[in-house]
């Protein structure tokens, strides 16, 4: 798993860091940003939570498609079910 914040798009309504906080914080300007080595999100259960809380689509999780050394595939997390 990857994930990643599109800084232009963030508006720090910080809920990926209230959803998931041991992999999301917030820096001095109240925009999201991952924690130090959590970009694979730490297998933490409640990253997509976190992203799928992202009013504005800020954050991007991308699974790993197949055997090593192929693609990642995003997933567009705003589409799938809660749980």
């Amino acid at each position: 798993m990857r994930i990643a914040i599109d800084k232009d798009v963030c508006i720090g309504a910080g809920q990926c860091a209230l959803t998931a906080p041991n992999v999301f914080t917030q820096d001095d300007e109240g925009f999201s940003q991952l924690l130090p080595g959590r970009e694979d999100g730490g297998g933490d259960p409640l990253v997509r939570e976190a992203a799928r809380s992202c009013p504005v689509g800020a954050i991007t999780v991308s699974e790993n498609a197949g055997p090593q050394g192929s693609e990642d595939t995003p997933t567009d997390l705003r589409t799938l079910p809660r749980t």
